[in-house]
């Protein structure tokens, strides 16, 4: 048998390969579905890509590659028969077929056990070898599948590759030493005890000092007593006190000069009356802040606890299993694919989206997104409980979760691939992600449905010198309205400035604090507030050619199929942190914009002259550049950080040091703050061509590397293989001369290879109309002068709209909390709660952090 076995293999060993470092293994998810060794038909593993397929697209792979060898894995999960004893290890069957495997669901050993099943399988005959078959396969195809089926997760691999610095153990941590004084710290009200202040406190694990800290590079956040402390005392380590929570906090050595973790963080502070154990939870595992009085708080409103939600399952049902803090990720895919233009683009197109799909379609962001929306929008994995189930748990009286969502891992490992923020395991913001998402759809629709045209419309921005009272107007392409919220407009306000007196006298007599009020803000107030005139800083008027006072407001010039709003919830507090105001907006059902439709120049207004601004460059620059020293593309690495320092993305943190000339980090700082709004903000920084050694040209765009000619030898490999050169070099340049990539890019567009096109004058790589797609696009661009308000990439009429979803946020900033969303679906609304899908009692509309609202369609 062994030698019918081996000589069975011999036309197919030179295809199977042995996993080597770097190579990524997929064994728990199918590349085009969510199909996992659980599912019904279990997973093929490549034994050459070492790519995962469910049994319904193993077969394309197979027809498109020629791959003839697979490892068929199989989980067979099953209840342990009453009586059994609780607490065994799951039985298993070939314990180590399935090492490192990652489980779709939470498995109870109590409860539950599997077996496992591995074999190898030989198509198109579906010829099967049960594994382990040590003895009767070759030695290579022994050694290969060993590795296959001990390869650690690509996703694990991922983390461990992570850019995050791995904070260590303080060697003070075990041996600290800490004063018997009676010291005990309440969980409110702390000050400073040699100042002032009230935020940026450090408690000390030794003797309890509550002290500010000076972290930043202005002097902003305190006053450096925590350091001078230690500097007296010697005593190392510090405890921040706002970030406290039951998993842990941030704790701070001065004497090793770093963040450091401390593994008895929880004794240190009993010490001083701080138990973290008993800290209130919410049911999700979600922190409450430890200062804030029991109250119907937003998390209890916006998931609406306390209410018999019933789950519903089918097409447009299913949920997506929460990774870790990506429910950013998880509310904003369900809102989009509820939109049909989505759907369509996507879901509609998918089979030739799979049939083109590249040789690694893991890496392929029409693949994964097609993907993910067919296992929202398919019911595939949302199906509704057998009655026989239900009647056995009422006999047990018991209730399980049967709503198990699907688990979007491979769509964020892709989606968040270079970014600093969206590839690390923190919370972020879902309007920043929206963006990031509109950015990623707009690269990559290439000639197809943009489903992102929906959201596209222009704003109006009209520019006014206040000295000479000239006008100018601009248009740019905006995806979203930001409406500010004028807490001075709160219809209660008696009743804050209230609560405020009472929780200054009760911070400043170290008594409990009153139960908090929140803000209840108009929303008309809000949309008032969005058409008031704002300052521009530091205007040139063309008319003055100075600096001059200048004002400016927007309006729209056209209005989309949909309206996406964020209402503008997050401030920055003392210590820079993201802060969300504790507030409620009356958001209405319909909308009506049509009054702030952009009108143009009027009659009576005169036209700012066209010049542009003289470049000034400082007179350090100027020199280093006119004697070489310094090139122009050189960047400031120290400024850049401290800015890093503080918590902003490296990539913004470059940008903003270019651009601001190598001017210091204060002035890069400045620039922060004015773009991190911008959907681009954390993108990498594209440097610009000059035109000379010494002065950057503001006309000359720059050259992509796109646009220059790919190496004769990469042309040379890609011809040798049979393809005309034209098309050749067309595939190099659009894949930025990669002959991988460029050989998956001659498949997937066999048109492009016309030699009428060769001979075409028209660039290979056509520009854009929409500035926002390209690498260092924002929402502040600039409109084309060739795009006119009705081009077709903005779907214009009337600004009447109903809402139809919106996206809750739970915390008090941006980078912690939880998202949950509403959506309506056939007159009904229903709340997205990670893998649970319900029917919504109360949808707490007037708690919303993006509202969506679709055109109505009779106006």
């Amino acid at each position: 048998m062994a030698t019918d076995l081996g000589e069975l293999l011999v036309p197919y060993m030179p295809t199977i390969r042995v996993p080597r470092t770097g190579d990524r293994v997929f064994k728990s998810e199918c590349a085009f579905s969510f199909d996992s060794p659980e599912s019904e038909g279990g997973l093929y593993v490549c034994m050459n890509s070492f790519l995962g397929f469910g049994r319904e697209h193993v077969e394309r792979h197979y027809r498109k590659t020629g791959q003839s060898v697979y490892m068929h894995l199989k989980r067979h999960v099953k209840e342990k028969a009453t009586g059994a004893a609780g607490g065994a290890i799951p039985r298993r069957r070939n314990g180590k077929v399935f090492l490192d495997l990652e489980l779709n669901r939470d498995f109870n050993g109590d409860v539950y056990e599997y077996e496992d099943e591995a074999k190898l399988v030989i198509f198109p005959d579906h010829f099967e070898i049960t594994l382990p078959n040590i003895e009767e396969l070759p030695a290579l195809v022994t050694i290969a599948c060993d590795a296959v089926l001990n390869a650690q997760s690509p996703y694990k691999k991922q983390e461990s590759d992570s850019w995050e610095e791995k904070i260590q153990v303080s060697r003070h941590a075990r041996s600290l030493r800490q004063q018997e004084n009676g010291v005990r710290i309440p969980p409110r009200g702390w000050k400073c005890a040699k100042c002032e202040m009230r935020e940026n406190l450090w408690l000390n694990l030794t003797d309890g000092s509550v002290l500010c800290g000076k972290w930043f590079f202005d002097g902003s956040g305190g006053n450096g007593h925590a350091l001078d402390h230690y500097k007296e005392s010697n005593f190392p380590l510090a405890v921040k006190l706002d970030t406290i929570t039951p998993d842990g906090a941030d704790v701070y050595s001065f004497d090793e000069e770093e963040a450091v973790l401390d593994p008895q963080i929880s004794e240190h502070l009993l010490h001083f009356g701080i138990d973290m154990v008993q800290m209130q939870r919410n049911e999700n595992g979600h922190h409450t802040d430890n200062h804030i009085q029991p109250r119907v708080s937003d998390w209890e409103v916006a998931q609406e606890v306390g209410l018999k939600l019933k789950p519903v399952y089918g097409s447009g049902y299913t949920g997506m299993k929460n990774l870790g803090n990506s429910c950013y990720l998880s509310t904003t895919m369900q809102v989009l694919f509820s939109i049909p233009e989505f759907q369509r683009a996507y879901v509609g197109n998918l089979q030739r989206i799979f049939d083109y799909s590249p040789l690694d379609p893991t890496q392929d962001f029409n693949t994964q997104i097609a993907k993910l929306g067919h296992g929202l929008l398919s019911g595939q994995y949302s199906k509704p409980p057998l009655k026989s189930e239900l009647i056995e748990q009422v006999m047990k009286e018991e209730y399980k979760q049967q709503q198990k969502g699907i688990s979007p891992k491979m769509f964020k490992a892709l989606v968040s691939k270079g970014h600093p923020e969206f590839s690390s395991n923190r919370q972020q913001d879902a309007h920043e992600f929206f963006l990031h998402l509109i950015n990623l759809v707009e690269r990559n629709s290439n000639g197809t449905e943009n489903p992102s045209d929906v959201f596209r419309f222009i704003v109006e921005d009209r520019v006014q010198c206040c000295q000479t009272q000239k006008v100018r107007y601009m248009q740019r392409v905006d995806y979203l309205m930001q409406l500010p919220v004028p807490f001075e407009a709160a219809s209660n306000r008696e009743e804050l400035i209230a609560y405020e007196s009472k929780r200054k006298e009760a911070e400043e007599n170290m008594r409990p604090l009153p139960e908090p009020v929140r803000a209840r803000i108009p929303f008309t107030a809000c949309l008032q507030a969005f058409t008031e005139p704002e300052n521009v800083p530091d205007f040139w008027s063309s008319a003055l050619q100075a600096k001059s006072a200048g004002v400016k407001t927007s309006r729209f010039a056209s209005f989309p199929e949909y309206m996406v709003v964020q209402m503008k919830k997050f401030t920055f507090g003392v210590d820079w942190v993201p802060k969300k105001l504790d507030i409620s907006v009356d958001v209405p059902d319909f909308l009506d914009l049509n009054r702030l439709r952009a009108t143009g120049l009027q009659p009576g207004e005169e036209e700012l002259p066209e010049l542009t601004p003289p470049i000034v460059i400082p007179e350090d620059t100027r020199g280093s550049l006119t004697n070489n020293s310094l090139e122009p593309t050189e960047i400031d690495e120290s400024s850049v950080m401290q800015l890093a320092e503080m918590g902003f993305p490296l990539e913004a943190c470059r940008k903003a040091v270019y651009y601001t000339g190598n001017m210091g980090a204060e002035m890069a700082f400045n620039w922060i703050i004015a773009h991190m709004e911008e959907p681009d903000f954390a993108e990498p920084l594209a440097i610009p061509t000059y035109m000379e050694a010494d002065l950057p040209s503001p006309s000359l765009p720059a050259v992509s590397t796109l646009d220059n000619q790919p190496p004769e030898e990469s042309i040379a490999i890609l011809t040798s293989m049979g393809f005309p050169r034209h098309h050749t070099i067309k595939a190099l340049k659009a894949t930025n001369n990669n002959l991988e990539r460029a050989l998956d890019w001659i498949f997937t567009h066999p048109d492009c290879g016309d030699e009428s096109e060769a001979m075409s004058d028209t660039p290979d790589t056509e520009p854009n109309d929409n500035s926002f797609s390209n690498a260092n696009a924002n929402s502040d661009s600039l409109l084309s002068p060739d795009e006119e308000v009705s081009s077709p990439r903005v779907r214009d009429g009337p600004g009447r709209y109903e809402l139809f979803a919106f996206i809750s946020h739970m915390g008090t900033s941006t980078m912690s909390g939880h998202y949950v969303c509403h959506i309506k679906k056939e007159g009904r609304w229903l709340i997205y709660n990670d893998h649970k899908v319900c029917l919504s009692e109360r949808p707490p509309k007037d708690l919303g952090y993006i509202y969506f609202y679709r055109r109505l369609s009779s106006c």
